[in-house]
């Protein structure tokens, strides 16, 4: 009878393996709504593509040489597996199960990257890197804990990825960003080159973002269990990894609540993410406890980890994919040498002897941290200086980072003759509209100055004109959308201190790209453009019209129009004043 309750058993978590193995899969839908949501509308279809491609990139690597440098035959004391073709020449015998689960946790490091290199790399390059991660980097890594490597025979516990899979995929992040440089406009900076200000850029679908973040916890039960051998094991992982995520965000949302005064819906949306990377690697062994303790620091590490890129290290991560999976991978890591419990169901954690080994805080002396912070510190060197050198190549042979033009149009035109993400929706960018006061605007208003009101931009308002007979006029200009910041800022320098702005679609006579939709040619008239209204009464219009020629000027078919209008009558509503009076002062 226990016979065959074992191989009931044996049977029952063999289709669990890959059912964990499919949840795994349906978590690249996630990253990739995260990614999306966390960033602008022009971009969506590139970022759809690049994580569609992660996987079907990295199979491909994987089938030819990732799975057997993975789970080959161990060579080089435990360096690397022997490649194979195991698939094509053995395929009867062959580890399908153990492809597919290997398969899919390979993809999700690769996909990682993909956020904090957002909205600026060329789709060529990221395609090479995908390929190149997949095939080589991660495989071998990997191999060193999972694979029986010589991190796995000393000891090394990484149950389901924070080291092998977060931290190695943060790593990619933080070099790819940094060698990428920021997005335009990302940071403001002086004449000497040193930065003044970080500017935000908002998210264009939060819902779509909060949607892949359930996605994601919800593969997690998979990502995280899928490796269990028995119901007591399964259901503590289950509890671990609910735990953590939720002490995560709850202690995000009261962080960012004390310190900036609301509670920030995206922060704790990567928190939500940043305790299940913490969890990761410890989930089978750790307590109900421990994962609370994993979650508060997960919680306050995300918070730390988005302020030191965007103030100490200048690097832009539009997804905040470093201090999610490289920060908080590092320290699920290390956590296991800390708060490992031997005492929860299935604990396998031994050292090379076959000791079991438990962690510092729960009574097992230095030797479980030791060993992890070893493995850690290894992968994280292998994994620095291969993909430093990777990203090194690639920037120096093909290029890492679009034009300025192309990555103001956006990469969905420009990579992929996808006029939007979104056709048949308004879609409206905010980043980089703000305007400067300067010598021409008014602030000796008394409620203004008492209430240390932020000059907001939202009305038409330009500058007084003394005469009460003044001549107002209404400039119209409609240019390229990559050309917008230029124009914004010739404009203030020459004494405007506000304009309404609003994103068009401009349609000309002259011939397109001839861009193709599913195989059929497109009208690749109709293009975005930005169409900006000023008013104007003490500066010359003329000014106005030279100032916009020579800011919007490239010589090429589409560099816009300007066209100047009388204006009658300007009432301000909330004083009642009327013409060049309506436009004294900055509200």
């Amino acid at each position: 009878m226990n016979d065959v309750l074992e191989a009931v058993n044996s049977q029952v978590f063999s289709v669990w393996f890959l059912i964990g193995a499919a949840l795994v899969f349906w978590m690249q839908a996630g990253f990739a709504m995260v990614e999306a949501g966390f960033t602008r509308a022009k971009n969506s279809g590139n970022i759809i593509m690049k994580n569609l491609m992660d996987f079907c990139i990295g199979t491909v690597m994987f089938i030819f040489i990732g799975f057997g440098l993975f789970l080959g035959e161990d060579a080089l004391f435990g360096l690397v597996g022997i490649p194979n073709l195991d698939i094509f020449s053995n395929y009867a015998s062959f580890d399908w199960s153990g492809f597919v689960f290997n398969l899919v946790f390979c993809a999700t490091t690769a996909t990682i990257v993909s956020g904090a290199m957002a909205e600026r790399t060329k789709f060529i390059s990221y395609c090479v890197y995908s390929g190149v991660i997949s095939g080589l980097i991660y495989p071998i890594e990997a191999h060193w804990t999972w694979g029986g490597g010589w991190l796995a025979q000393i000891g090394f516990h990484d149950f389901a990825g924070s080291n092998c899979i977060h931290m190695v995929g943060g790593i990619g992040a933080l070099i790819g960003a940094w060698i990428l440089g920021a997005r335009i406009g990302k940071f403001t900076k002086d004449e000497k080159g040193k930065v003044t200000k970080v500017n935000a850029f908002p998210g264009h679908n939060i819902p779509i973002g909060a949607l892949g973040v359930f996605i994601l916890w919800f593969g997690w039960y998979g990502f995280n269990g899928a490796a269990a051998t028995s119901v007591d094991q399964l259901g503590h992982i289950f509890v671990t990894t609910t735990i953590a995520p939720a002490v995560a965000t709850v202690t995000t949302m009261v962080f960012t609540w004390l310190k900036y005064k609301k509670p920030d819906v995206s922060m704790c949306l990567n928190a939500s993410l940043a305790g299940l990377v913490g969890i990761t690697a410890g989930c089978d062994s750790v307590n109900a406890f421990g994962a609370i303790i994993v979650g508060i620091v997960s919680g306050l590490l995300v918070v730390f980890g988005v302020w030191f890129l965007d103030y100490v290290l200048r690097v832009d991560d539009p997804v905040g994919a470093v201090a999610v999976h490289m920060l908080n991978g590092i320290w699920g890591t290390v956590a296991v040498g800390l708060l490992a419990d031997s005492s929860v169901p299935g604990y396998a954690i031994a050292n090379a002897n076959g000791d079991v080994i438990s962690g510092l805080l729960m009574g097992g002396g230095f030797e479980l941290l030791g060993i992890q912070l070893l493995g850690m510190f290894a992968t994280l060197s292998f994994a620095t200086v291969t993909l430093f050198i990777t990203f090194k190549l690639i920037d120096a042979t093909l290029g890492l980072r679009v034009s300025e033009e192309e990555e103001l149009t956006g990469l969905d035109s420009t990579e992929h003759g996808l006029a939007s993400a979104y056709a048949g929706f308004s879609i409206m960018d905010i980043t980089g509209m703000e305007m400067e006061a300067n010598a021409n605007t008014d602030l000796g208003v008394i409620d203004y100055e008492n209430a240390s009101r932020t000059l907001k931009d939202t009305a038409i308002k330009v500058v007084r004109n003394d005469g009460e007979d003044a001549v107002l006029h209404k400039v119209v200009i409609i240019a390229k959308l990559s050309r917008y910041d230029k124009l914004r800022k010739a404009m203030n320098d020459l004494g405007v201190t506000g304009m309404t702005v609003t994103q068009v679609m401009g349609c000309g006579i002259q011939k397109g790209a001839g861009e193709m939709y599913r195989g059929v040619e497109m009208d690749a008239t109709l293009l975005p453009k930005v169409k900006l209204e000023i008013v104007v009464s003490k500066i010359p219009v003329e000014e106005v019209i030279e100032t916009a020629k020579k800011a919007l000027y490239t010589g090429h078919i589409g560099d816009g129009k300007i066209f100047v209008y009388d204006v009658s009558k300007v009432v301000k509503i909330r004083t009642g004043e009327e013409d060049a009076s309506a436009l004294a002062d900055v509200e």
